[in-house]
């Protein structure tokens, strides 16, 4: 398969601290990978690197197949799910409007092409006729299918979600990962962030253990081991297997969230 993302040697400092370090990584397109690790572990500086909010201090990234041929245009990004967003007055069409923001010249005025775009966009999540509703009235699930919208309008190549898993009940769990099977079979390169090891372990076939620098890549058989957990988080785990999957007995050490 033909690489998406190639990271070379990257690491990030910001004055004295360095949150990423001698990071060689390479997502291939349409892949959908887990970034997992504990808190501080540089899982929001990699996004951040990938969004290009920031630059690398040293290495090399390079964005293979015109990923970033119109910069931040082509990254779609999904944030953690916050309640308080769901109190702002604006109308589902609205909100889904604000991911055209990056490259409009006329917010809060949108193009007629624009409005289409963000139109286009919930009608491919299903979610056409819930336009008009306030963010208010959605539920759990709706308001995330929201979110995918809004970041799918500039028609992004690469998808980066933070935690999506944070949050939310089973069934809402349930329905974002059926959307996010569903967007990369349409051809999307998929990253996400998250501290739910037997999740990731249940539902993604490639998993990256991250903690300042890549611990370990691969399946999650491979990946999620005693030895790889400890040095990643820091804590000893146990690990059983169930129906050819890692089960990851002590959650205490999960606790933590984001980085």
């Amino acid at each position: 398969m033909t690489a998406a993302i190639a990271m070379r040697g990257v690491g990030v400092r910001f004055g004295k601290t360095q949150p990423l370090h001698d990071v060689d990584l390479s997502i291939d397109a349409g892949e959908l990978v887990g970034i997992v690790g504990p808190s501080g572990a540089g899982k929001t500086t990699l996004l951040r690197l990938l969004l290009g909010e920031i630059a690398a201090s040293e290495g090399t990234i390079e964005f293979i197949g015109g990923t970033r041929r119109r910069g931040r245009a082509s990254v779609g990004y999904v944030p953690q799910l916050e309640s308080s967003e769901r109190t702002f007055p604006l109308t589902v069409q609205g909100a889904v409007e604000l991911g055209a923001a990056a490259t409009s010249s006329r917010v809060p005025w949108f193009s007629r092409a624009e409005r289409l775009a963000a139109r286009h966009a919930l009608e491919r999540l299903g979610i056409g006729e819930l336009s008009e509703r306030g963010l208010h009235e959605l539920s759990g699930g709706q308001f995330q299918r929201v979110l995918f919208a809004r970041a799918l309008v500039s028609d992004p190549q690469l998808l980066l979600l933070d935690e999506p898993t944070s949050g939310i009940d089973l069934r809402t769990r349930a329905e974002m990962l059926e959307l996010v099977g569903e967007l990369q079979r349409d051809g999307l390169t998929i990253v996400m962030t998250t501290h739910d090891l037997n999740w990731v372990a249940s539902h993604l076939p490639r998993i990256i253990c991250l903690n300042r620098t890549v611990q370990a890549d691969g399946p999650p058989l491979e990946v999620l081991r005693p030895d790889v957990l400890l040095g990643t988080f820091g804590a000893e785990m146990e690990v059983i297997e169930h129906h050819g999957r890692p089960v990851i007995v002590d959650g205490e050490a999960l606790v933590g969230g984001a980085a």
